[in-house]
């Protein structure tokens, strides 16, 4: 039985699946694996990958740009060797990358997958990349340089949270899927209300006639309860500064703090902030206690994005296990195929 989107503990071989949104022989299967951070979204699309002859493609909105791989969890070079990756180091951070550029290179890149007889598997915890890539990129007027200055301007006398308070007023749907200190989201979503008189989300948002056609998308949400979640990411969170998280943001720095949009990235963020302090213990404290809540908070946002999502089904890994979960997204796609 399905609920709210959410799987219920029940036997797996009972989950009763939807019926192909388009005929098969009119539809190229691409699965799409998401899910909040920490829950081993890479691990299981690996194993897919080598039962089903996949590749995957990265849906991360950070992992495009090149030196920035403990911070976002890349799966290691070796793995990326073994089973081909998409979408994995393609930018420098002195390029900007957006939910558009995303779209058509994925769709690309799936076309090309298909086209050698291969499966494209589609894995991240973006939700507004996952969403633009099902449905189309968002639209919306284009960028006005008045407009921006103005914003700019409202930022520098009253602060990024007062307008992040603002977008809060006139569009608390799409605010509460971006984080509060995302300049670049906030100032775009700013705009495009202004000069549309539109919520983002009214854009964003298409009907089910906007569901790509060309592709039989099969979705899947995995995740953990949250009392599981929440341990799993901190002990995340441990891993990556012992592993040289800010080390890692020593050597980015000079690129980070000019790209508005990779220095906005949970873990990132905290430690460029970090490097601005003495580093007494009380500020590695502070530091730590930061990475973790955002982190934390990221999921939960993850979460209410994908409760709005009609066509992923979740499975909780607590209940299946990851090996259940395997076999039930390949019976899924063989037999649409």
């Amino acid at each position: 039985m399905q609920q709210d989107g959410i799987v219920e503990q029940k036997e797996p071989d009972s989950l009763s699946f939807k019926k192909p949104l388009f005929e098969p022989h009119l539809s190229k299967g691409v699965i799409v694996i998401a899910g909040p951070t920490a829950t081993g979204k890479s691990r299981l699309s690996l194993e897919i990958a080598k039962l089903v002859d996949g590749e995957i493609i990265s849906a991360d909105s950070v992992q495009v740009y090149r030196g920035m791989d403990i911070g976002t969890a890349k799966v290691p070079r070796e793995e990326r060797m073994e089973i081909p990756h998409h979408l994995i180091d393609i930018r420098t951070l002195d390029e900007g990358f957006n939910v558009v550029q995303f779209y058509e290179q994925a769709t690309r890149v799936m076309r090309d997958i298909l086209k050698r007889k291969r499966t494209p598997i589609v894995v991240g915890g973006t939700g507004f990349y996952l969403h633009s890539l099902v449905y189309g990129p968002p639209q919306g007027p284009p960028a006005s340089l008045y407009m921006r200055d103005k914003l700019e301007d409202d930022i520098e006398k009253f602060g990024l949270e007062a307008l992040y308070d603002r977008l809060k007023k006139y569009d608390p749907s799409y605010a509460q899927t971006i984080n509060c200190g995302d300049k670049n989201k906030i100032v775009r979503a700013l705009e495009i209300i202004f000069l549309s008189g539109k919520k983002v989300s009214d854009f964003q948002r298409p009907g089910r006639g906007g569901i790509s056609k060309e592709f039989d998308f099969r979705c899947w949400f995995i995740y953990f309860p949250t009392k599981i979640l929440y341990r799993l990411i901190e002990m995340r969170c441990d891993e990556m500064i012992a592993h040289g998280l800010i080390e890692e943001v020593e050597r980015l720095e000079k690129g980070l703090r000019d790209n508005l949009s990779a220095n906005q990235a949970i873990g990132y963020r905290q430690c460029l902030k970090f490097l601005e302090t003495d580093r007494s213990e009380e500020d590695w404290e502070q530091f730590v206690w930061e990475f973790k809540k955002e982190s934390r908070h990221y999921a939960k946002r993850q979460f209410t994005w994908f409760r709005k999502e009609p066509l992923f089904r979740w499975i909780d890994i607590d209940i299946y296990g990851y090996q259940k979960v395997i076999e039930l997204v390949i019976k899924d796609y063989e037999g649409y195929r």
